[in-house]
Protein backbone atom coordinates (compact mmCIF):
# COMPACT_ATOMS: atom_id res chain seq x y z
CA UNK A 1 0.00 0.00 0.00
CA UNK A 2 2.75 2.64 0.28
CA UNK A 3 4.42 1.92 -2.63
CA UNK A 4 1.09 2.20 -4.15
CA UNK A 5 0.96 5.92 -2.49
CA UNK A 6 4.43 6.31 -3.20
CA UNK A 7 3.74 5.90 -7.25
CA UNK A 8 1.07 7.75 -7.00
CA UNK A 9 2.53 11.05 -5.17
CA UNK A 10 5.42 10.34 -7.81
CA UNK A 11 2.93 10.90 -10.68
CA UNK A 12 1.08 13.67 -9.13
CA UNK A 13 4.40 15.55 -8.82
CA UNK A 14 5.46 14.77 -12.18
CA UNK A 15 2.11 15.94 -13.77
CA UNK A 16 2.58 18.92 -11.61
CA UNK A 17 5.98 20.63 -13.16
CA UNK A 18 5.07 19.17 -16.42
CA UNK A 19 1.22 21.29 -16.42
CA UNK A 20 1.07 24.84 -17.93
CA UNK A 21 1.57 27.81 -15.44
CA UNK A 22 -1.70 28.72 -14.31
CA UNK A 23 -2.76 32.25 -16.09
CA UNK A 24 -5.62 34.10 -13.61
CA UNK A 25 -8.07 36.05 -15.85
CA UNK A 26 -7.23 39.53 -16.50
CA UNK A 27 -8.85 42.09 -13.67
CA UNK A 28 -11.33 44.66 -14.67
CA UNK A 29 -9.22 48.35 -16.46
CA UNK A 30 -8.69 50.73 -14.08
CA UNK A 31 -7.14 53.13 -16.17
CA UNK A 32 -7.54 54.73 -19.34
CA UNK A 33 -5.30 53.25 -21.90
CA UNK A 34 -4.40 54.74 -25.55
CA UNK A 35 -3.06 52.63 -28.60
CA UNK A 36 -0.40 55.38 -30.60
CA UNK A 37 0.79 55.85 -33.47
CA UNK A 38 -0.68 52.40 -35.25
CA UNK A 39 -2.16 51.22 -38.62
CA UNK A 40 -5.51 50.62 -37.38
CA UNK A 41 -7.62 48.36 -39.42
CA UNK A 42 -11.48 49.48 -37.88
CA UNK A 43 -12.86 45.60 -39.44
CA UNK A 44 -15.85 47.48 -41.74
CA UNK A 45 -13.04 48.51 -44.34
CA UNK A 46 -11.93 51.23 -43.20
CA UNK A 47 -7.80 51.71 -42.62
CA UNK A 48 -7.14 54.72 -40.42
CA UNK A 49 -2.66 55.66 -40.84
CA UNK A 50 -0.90 56.53 -37.78
CA UNK A 51 -4.12 56.49 -35.80
CA UNK A 52 -5.24 56.47 -32.00
CA UNK A 53 -7.68 54.10 -30.33
CA UNK A 54 -8.83 55.20 -26.62
CA UNK A 55 -10.78 53.30 -24.62
CA UNK A 56 -12.15 53.34 -20.54
CA UNK A 57 -13.75 50.71 -18.45
CA UNK A 58 -13.85 48.45 -21.13
CA UNK A 59 -15.10 50.69 -23.74
CA UNK A 60 -13.92 52.35 -27.00
CA UNK A 61 -14.12 56.11 -26.28
CA UNK A 62 -12.36 57.25 -29.15
CA UNK A 63 -10.58 56.38 -32.79
CA UNK A 64 -9.10 59.01 -34.99
CA UNK A 65 -6.01 60.33 -36.32
CA UNK A 66 -5.22 63.37 -33.56
CA UNK A 67 -7.06 61.91 -30.67
CA UNK A 68 -5.97 63.66 -27.25
CA UNK A 69 -4.11 61.39 -24.85
CA UNK A 70 -4.10 63.80 -21.87
CA UNK A 71 -4.56 60.98 -18.79
CA UNK A 72 -3.96 58.13 -20.24
CA UNK A 73 -1.65 55.35 -20.39
CA UNK A 74 0.20 55.70 -23.75
CA UNK A 75 1.05 52.14 -25.36
CA UNK A 76 3.37 53.16 -28.27
CA UNK A 77 2.12 51.02 -31.25
CA UNK A 78 4.63 52.99 -33.99
CA UNK A 79 5.01 50.43 -36.96
CA UNK A 80 2.51 47.98 -36.10
CA UNK A 81 -0.95 46.97 -36.72
CA UNK A 82 -4.19 47.37 -34.83
CA UNK A 83 -6.90 44.87 -35.50
CA UNK A 84 -10.71 44.50 -33.80
CA UNK A 85 -10.04 41.06 -32.03
CA UNK A 86 -10.90 37.90 -34.32
CA UNK A 87 -14.22 35.85 -33.66
CA UNK A 88 -14.58 32.16 -34.15
CA UNK A 89 -18.11 31.73 -35.71
CA UNK A 90 -18.34 27.51 -34.52
CA UNK A 91 -16.58 26.13 -32.63
CA UNK A 92 -16.50 23.15 -29.70
CA UNK A 93 -13.86 25.22 -27.79
CA UNK A 94 -13.72 23.99 -24.40
CA UNK A 95 -16.14 21.22 -24.93
CA UNK A 96 -13.27 19.51 -26.66
CA UNK A 97 -9.91 18.99 -25.30
CA UNK A 98 -8.16 15.52 -26.94
CA UNK A 99 -10.51 14.74 -30.09
CA UNK A 100 -8.59 11.19 -29.59
CA UNK A 101 -9.21 10.49 -25.64
CA UNK A 102 -13.04 10.48 -25.23
CA UNK A 103 -12.69 11.42 -21.39
CA UNK A 104 -11.62 14.80 -22.59
CA UNK A 105 -15.16 15.47 -24.73
CA UNK A 106 -18.56 16.88 -23.69
CA UNK A 107 -20.00 17.85 -26.41
CA UNK A 108 -22.72 15.49 -27.78
CA UNK A 109 -25.64 14.31 -25.85
CA UNK A 110 -27.38 11.29 -26.91
CA UNK A 111 -30.57 11.36 -28.64
CA UNK A 112 -32.02 13.11 -32.03
CA UNK A 113 -33.93 15.70 -30.53
CA UNK A 114 -31.40 18.12 -27.92
CA UNK A 115 -33.39 21.18 -28.11
CA UNK A 116 -32.95 22.28 -24.53
CA UNK A 117 -29.23 21.22 -24.66
CA UNK A 118 -27.13 24.43 -23.40
CA UNK A 119 -23.21 24.18 -24.99
CA UNK A 120 -22.20 26.80 -22.54
CA UNK A 121 -22.92 24.77 -19.26
CA UNK A 122 -20.52 22.61 -20.43
CA UNK A 123 -17.72 25.18 -21.49
CA UNK A 124 -14.10 24.55 -19.75
CA UNK A 125 -12.79 27.89 -19.40
CA UNK A 126 -9.41 25.85 -18.41
CA UNK A 127 -8.86 24.36 -21.84
CA UNK A 128 -5.52 24.65 -22.65
CA UNK A 129 -6.00 25.37 -26.69
CA UNK A 130 -7.80 28.49 -25.32
CA UNK A 131 -4.96 30.22 -24.88
CA UNK A 132 -3.15 29.04 -27.85
CA UNK A 133 -6.34 31.20 -29.72
CA UNK A 134 -5.48 34.44 -28.13
CA UNK A 135 -2.01 33.94 -28.95
CA UNK A 136 -3.16 34.34 -32.78
CA UNK A 137 -5.33 37.03 -32.20
CA UNK A 138 -8.86 35.24 -31.48
CA UNK A 139 -10.52 36.51 -28.74
CA UNK A 140 -14.14 35.84 -29.26
CA UNK A 141 -16.04 32.26 -30.15
CA UNK A 142 -19.03 31.09 -30.66
CA UNK A 143 -19.27 27.31 -28.85
CA UNK A 144 -21.66 24.80 -30.40
CA UNK A 145 -23.27 21.43 -29.53
CA UNK A 146 -22.77 18.33 -31.03
CA UNK A 147 -24.81 14.94 -31.42
CA UNK A 148 -28.45 14.02 -32.84
CA UNK A 149 -30.31 16.15 -35.87
CA UNK A 150 -31.10 18.97 -33.49
CA UNK A 151 -28.25 19.30 -31.15
CA UNK A 152 -29.33 22.74 -28.75
CA UNK A 153 -27.81 25.59 -28.30
CA UNK A 154 -24.92 27.75 -29.01
CA UNK A 155 -23.29 30.77 -26.80
CA UNK A 156 -20.75 32.97 -27.46
CA UNK A 157 -18.03 33.31 -25.39
CA UNK A 158 -14.44 36.19 -24.54
CA UNK A 159 -11.63 33.75 -24.06
CA UNK A 160 -10.39 35.13 -20.50
CA UNK A 161 -12.56 34.15 -17.77
CA UNK A 162 -12.73 32.26 -14.61
CA UNK A 163 -16.03 30.20 -15.49
CA UNK A 164 -18.77 29.65 -17.92
CA UNK A 165 -20.83 32.25 -16.03
CA UNK A 166 -17.62 34.94 -16.83
CA UNK A 167 -17.36 33.81 -19.88
CA UNK A 168 -20.83 34.05 -21.53
CA UNK A 169 -20.42 37.50 -23.46
CA UNK A 170 -24.32 36.04 -25.50
CA UNK A 171 -25.97 33.01 -24.28
CA UNK A 172 -28.16 30.99 -26.64
CA UNK A 173 -27.69 32.62 -29.54
CA UNK A 174 -29.07 29.97 -31.74
CA UNK A 175 -30.33 26.21 -32.36
CA UNK A 176 -28.59 23.97 -34.09
CA UNK A 177 -29.61 21.24 -36.49
CA UNK A 178 -27.38 18.96 -38.43
CA UNK A 179 -28.91 17.82 -41.50
CA UNK A 180 -28.22 14.64 -42.12
CA UNK A 181 -26.59 13.56 -45.70
CA UNK A 182 -28.24 13.87 -48.67
CA UNK A 183 -25.07 12.51 -50.80
CA UNK A 184 -25.85 9.17 -52.11
CA UNK A 185 -22.40 7.62 -51.69
CA UNK A 186 -21.41 3.89 -52.57
CA UNK A 187 -21.49 1.70 -49.60
CA UNK A 188 -18.65 -0.10 -49.88
CA UNK A 189 -18.51 -3.86 -48.85
CA UNK A 190 -18.95 -5.33 -45.44
CA UNK A 191 -17.77 -8.56 -43.55
CA UNK A 192 -15.91 -11.13 -44.96
CA UNK A 193 -15.95 -9.07 -48.38
CA UNK A 194 -20.02 -9.84 -48.24
CA UNK A 195 -21.61 -6.84 -50.06
CA UNK A 196 -23.78 -4.88 -47.25
CA UNK A 197 -27.35 -4.83 -47.45
CA UNK A 198 -29.23 -2.05 -50.05
CA UNK A 199 -29.69 1.04 -48.21
CA UNK A 200 -31.35 4.40 -49.56
CA UNK A 201 -29.33 7.26 -47.13
CA UNK A 202 -31.17 10.13 -48.90
CA UNK A 203 -34.30 8.59 -47.99
CA UNK A 204 -33.52 7.90 -44.72
CA UNK A 205 -32.21 11.56 -44.60
CA UNK A 206 -35.80 12.95 -46.06
CA UNK A 207 -37.76 10.87 -43.34
CA UNK A 208 -35.62 12.51 -40.86
CA UNK A 209 -35.66 16.02 -41.48
CA UNK A 210 -39.52 15.45 -42.44
CA UNK A 211 -39.21 13.92 -37.93
CA UNK A 212 -37.34 17.93 -37.49
CA UNK A 213 -40.19 20.16 -39.71
CA UNK A 214 -42.81 17.76 -37.63
CA UNK A 215 -41.35 18.71 -34.09
CA UNK A 216 -41.06 22.67 -34.95
CA UNK A 217 -44.52 22.15 -36.23
CA UNK A 218 -45.64 20.79 -32.75
CA UNK A 219 -43.88 23.36 -31.11
CA UNK A 220 -45.31 26.18 -33.00
CA UNK A 221 -48.29 24.45 -32.25
CA UNK A 222 -47.23 24.10 -28.27
CA UNK A 223 -46.28 27.95 -28.14
CA UNK A 224 -49.23 29.37 -29.55
CA UNK A 225 -51.33 27.80 -26.51
CA UNK A 226 -51.44 30.62 -23.57
CA UNK A 227 -51.69 27.58 -20.86
CA UNK A 228 -49.97 24.49 -20.95
CA UNK A 229 -50.67 21.65 -18.86
CA UNK A 230 -47.12 20.29 -18.58
CA UNK A 231 -44.01 22.01 -19.53
CA UNK A 232 -42.12 20.96 -22.94
CA UNK A 233 -38.89 22.24 -21.94
CA UNK A 234 -37.61 21.03 -26.08
CA UNK A 235 -40.68 23.32 -27.48
CA UNK A 236 -39.95 26.35 -24.74
CA UNK A 237 -36.42 25.85 -25.44
CA UNK A 238 -37.15 26.92 -29.52
CA UNK A 239 -39.03 29.87 -28.89
CA UNK A 240 -36.26 32.27 -30.11
CA UNK A 241 -36.62 30.56 -33.50
CA UNK A 242 -40.46 31.71 -33.34
CA UNK A 243 -40.01 35.40 -31.99
CA UNK A 244 -35.95 35.89 -34.22
CA UNK A 245 -34.27 36.03 -30.74
CA UNK A 246 -32.64 33.31 -31.95
CA UNK A 247 -31.14 31.58 -35.40
CA UNK A 248 -31.42 28.31 -36.95
CA UNK A 249 -27.90 27.36 -37.68
CA UNK A 250 -28.30 24.09 -40.29
CA UNK A 251 -25.24 22.41 -40.71
CA UNK A 252 -24.76 21.25 -44.53
CA UNK A 253 -22.89 21.17 -47.70
CA UNK A 254 -24.16 20.27 -51.09
CA UNK A 255 -26.90 22.37 -53.05
CA UNK A 256 -29.51 19.96 -52.58
CA UNK A 257 -29.33 20.42 -47.95
CA UNK A 258 -29.06 24.22 -48.73
CA UNK A 259 -32.34 24.06 -51.24
CA UNK A 260 -34.55 22.06 -48.32
CA UNK A 261 -32.89 24.95 -45.98
CA UNK A 262 -34.37 27.75 -47.15
CA UNK A 263 -37.38 25.60 -47.37
CA UNK A 264 -37.08 25.70 -43.52
CA UNK A 265 -36.45 29.39 -43.46
CA UNK A 266 -39.96 29.80 -46.00
CA UNK A 267 -42.21 27.68 -44.08
CA UNK A 268 -41.66 28.64 -40.24
CA UNK A 269 -40.04 32.60 -40.70
CA UNK A 270 -36.55 31.33 -39.12
CA UNK A 271 -33.38 33.20 -39.70
CA UNK A 272 -31.55 30.84 -41.23
CA UNK A 273 -27.93 30.73 -41.43
CA UNK A 274 -25.56 27.82 -43.25
CA UNK A 275 -22.75 26.07 -41.26
CA UNK A 276 -20.52 24.28 -44.00
CA UNK A 277 -22.07 25.10 -46.88
CA UNK A 278 -19.08 24.71 -49.09
CA UNK A 279 -21.29 24.88 -52.37
CA UNK A 280 -22.76 28.08 -51.06
CA UNK A 281 -21.46 29.31 -54.14
CA UNK A 282 -23.45 27.87 -56.96
CA UNK A 283 -26.73 29.03 -55.27
CA UNK A 284 -25.12 32.26 -54.23
CA UNK A 285 -27.97 34.64 -55.95
CA UNK A 286 -31.03 32.87 -54.29
CA UNK A 287 -28.79 32.93 -50.51
CA UNK A 288 -29.00 36.71 -51.31
CA UNK A 289 -32.64 36.49 -52.37
CA UNK A 290 -33.63 34.98 -49.03
CA UNK A 291 -31.37 36.69 -46.45
CA UNK A 292 -29.39 33.63 -45.73
CA UNK A 293 -25.97 33.86 -44.15
CA UNK A 294 -22.96 31.39 -44.50
CA UNK A 295 -20.12 30.14 -42.04
CA UNK A 296 -17.57 28.42 -44.22
CA UNK A 297 -16.22 25.78 -41.93
CA UNK A 298 -12.48 25.27 -43.63
CA UNK A 299 -10.98 26.53 -46.78
CA UNK A 300 -8.20 25.02 -46.41
CA UNK A 301 -9.39 21.78 -47.56
CA UNK A 302 -10.41 19.90 -51.31
CA UNK A 303 -13.58 20.84 -52.78
CA UNK A 304 -16.94 18.44 -52.37
CA UNK A 305 -17.18 17.22 -55.77
CA UNK A 306 -14.49 15.84 -57.79
CA UNK A 307 -15.65 17.88 -61.34
CA UNK A 308 -15.21 21.15 -58.99
CA UNK A 309 -11.67 23.10 -59.22
CA UNK A 310 -9.20 22.31 -57.41
CA UNK A 311 -8.64 25.99 -55.60
CA UNK A 312 -12.54 26.28 -55.40
CA UNK A 313 -12.73 26.38 -51.39
CA UNK A 314 -10.43 29.38 -51.56
CA UNK A 315 -12.48 30.89 -54.18
CA UNK A 316 -15.91 30.84 -52.50
CA UNK A 317 -15.35 33.59 -50.34
CA UNK A 318 -15.25 36.29 -52.89
CA UNK A 319 -17.96 34.54 -55.09
CA UNK A 320 -20.15 35.06 -52.21
CA UNK A 321 -18.87 38.74 -51.59
CA UNK A 322 -19.74 39.19 -55.20
CA UNK A 323 -23.05 38.40 -54.82
CA UNK A 324 -23.40 40.06 -51.37
CA UNK A 325 -24.33 37.51 -49.25
CA UNK A 326 -23.39 37.55 -45.80
CA UNK A 327 -20.72 35.50 -44.75
CA UNK A 328 -17.93 34.64 -42.42
CA UNK A 329 -15.02 32.28 -42.89
CA UNK A 330 -14.33 30.12 -39.71
CA UNK A 331 -11.56 27.36 -39.22
CA UNK A 332 -12.72 24.25 -37.22
CA UNK A 333 -9.57 21.99 -38.11
CA UNK A 334 -9.22 19.45 -35.36
CA UNK A 335 -5.32 19.25 -35.51
CA UNK A 336 -4.58 22.52 -35.74
CA UNK A 337 -7.69 23.47 -32.84
CA UNK A 338 -8.60 26.63 -34.73
CA UNK A 339 -6.13 28.74 -34.67
CA UNK A 340 -5.49 29.25 -38.26
CA UNK A 341 -8.73 31.21 -38.56
CA UNK A 342 -6.79 34.47 -39.84
CA UNK A 343 -4.58 32.49 -42.14
CA UNK A 344 -8.24 30.52 -43.81
CA UNK A 345 -9.21 34.34 -44.41
CA UNK A 346 -5.64 35.46 -45.73
CA UNK A 347 -6.09 32.59 -48.27
CA UNK A 348 -9.54 34.35 -49.35
CA UNK A 349 -7.85 37.85 -49.78
CA UNK A 350 -5.19 35.53 -52.15
CA UNK A 351 -8.14 34.48 -54.44
CA UNK A 352 -10.40 37.48 -55.08
CA UNK A 353 -11.09 39.45 -51.36
CA UNK A 354 -9.78 42.60 -50.50
CA UNK A 355 -7.33 42.54 -47.29
CA UNK A 356 -10.15 44.61 -45.31
CA UNK A 357 -12.84 42.43 -47.02
CA UNK A 358 -11.42 39.10 -45.50
CA UNK A 359 -10.56 40.87 -42.09
CA UNK A 360 -14.38 41.57 -41.94
CA UNK A 361 -15.18 37.83 -42.68
CA UNK A 362 -13.21 37.00 -39.32
CA UNK A 363 -14.45 40.12 -37.48
CA UNK A 364 -17.57 42.48 -38.25
CA UNK A 365 -19.22 39.77 -40.79
CA UNK A 366 -18.93 36.95 -38.05
CA UNK A 367 -20.13 39.48 -35.50
CA UNK A 368 -23.58 40.45 -37.21
CA UNK A 369 -24.48 36.72 -38.04
CA UNK A 370 -24.00 36.21 -34.26
CA UNK A 371 -25.90 38.81 -32.82
CA UNK A 372 -23.09 41.14 -31.62
CA UNK A 373 -22.20 43.38 -33.86
CA UNK A 374 -23.75 45.89 -31.08
CA UNK A 375 -20.75 45.08 -28.89
CA UNK A 376 -17.82 43.84 -30.99
CA UNK A 377 -16.72 43.11 -34.32
CA UNK A 378 -15.02 46.23 -35.19
CA UNK A 379 -12.87 49.31 -33.35
CA UNK A 380 -15.30 51.61 -32.95
CA UNK A 381 -16.68 54.27 -30.37
CA UNK A 382 -18.86 52.73 -27.91
CA UNK A 383 -18.09 49.37 -28.76
CA UNK A 384 -15.70 46.53 -26.34
CA UNK A 385 -12.53 47.20 -26.32
CA UNK A 386 -11.79 43.65 -27.67
CA UNK A 387 -8.69 44.81 -29.74
CA UNK A 388 -5.67 43.19 -30.92
CA UNK A 389 -1.94 44.05 -32.13
CA UNK A 390 -0.06 42.91 -34.16
CA UNK A 391 3.69 43.82 -35.79
CA UNK A 392 2.41 43.15 -39.01
CA UNK A 393 -0.47 41.55 -41.42
CA UNK A 394 -2.31 39.53 -38.89
CA UNK A 395 -3.52 37.63 -42.24
CA UNK A 396 -0.04 36.45 -43.08
CA UNK A 397 1.65 33.55 -40.95
CA UNK A 398 5.03 35.36 -41.35
CA UNK A 399 3.92 38.79 -39.62
CA UNK A 400 1.09 37.34 -37.55
CA UNK A 401 3.47 38.31 -33.79
CA UNK A 402 0.67 39.44 -31.64
CA UNK A 403 2.33 41.71 -28.99
CA UNK A 404 -0.66 42.94 -27.00
CA UNK A 405 -4.45 42.18 -26.70
CA UNK A 406 -6.96 43.49 -24.35
CA UNK A 407 -10.32 41.78 -23.95
CA UNK A 408 -13.15 44.44 -22.68
CA UNK A 409 -10.05 46.43 -22.18
CA UNK A 410 -8.41 44.14 -19.43
CA UNK A 411 -4.60 43.85 -21.09
CA UNK A 412 -4.17 39.53 -21.55
CA UNK A 413 -1.81 37.14 -20.80
CA UNK A 414 -0.45 35.66 -24.36
CA UNK A 415 1.52 33.06 -22.46
CA UNK A 416 0.50 29.51 -23.65
CA UNK A 417 1.96 26.08 -23.20
CA UNK A 418 3.28 26.11 -26.53
CA UNK A 419 5.33 28.82 -25.97
CA UNK A 420 6.53 27.21 -22.49
CA UNK A 421 7.86 24.31 -24.20
CA UNK A 422 9.33 26.34 -27.20
CA UNK A 423 11.55 28.43 -24.83
CA UNK A 424 12.63 25.11 -22.62
CA UNK A 425 14.24 23.67 -25.17
CA UNK A 426 15.61 26.99 -26.69
CA UNK A 427 17.33 26.91 -23.19
CA UNK A 428 17.78 23.36 -23.89
CA UNK A 429 19.62 23.59 -26.93
CA UNK A 430 21.49 27.33 -26.63
CA UNK A 431 19.05 28.38 -30.02
CA UNK A 432 19.06 31.36 -28.25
Amino acid sequence: MQKIFFYISCLFAITTVNAQETMSPAPAQKETIALTNATIHVGNGQVINNGTVIFKNGKITEVSANASTAGARVIDCSGKQIYPGLILSASQLGLVEVPSVRSTIDAAEIGEINASIRALVAYNTDSKVTNTLRTNGILIANVIPDGGIISGSSSVVQLDAWNWEDAAYKTDIGIHFRMPSLLNRPRGRGFFGGQQPPADPVKTGLEQIEKVKVFFREAKAYLAETKHESTNLKFEAVKGLFDKKQKLYIHCNIVKEMLLAIDFAKEFGFDVVLVGAVDSWQIADLLKQNNIAVILNQLHDLPAMIDDDIDQPFKTPYLLQKAGVLFAINDNDENSRYRNLAFNAGTAAAYGLSKEEALSSITLNAANILGIADKTGSIETGKDANIVVSEGDILDMRTNIITQAFIQGRQIDLNNKQKQLAEKYEAKYGIK
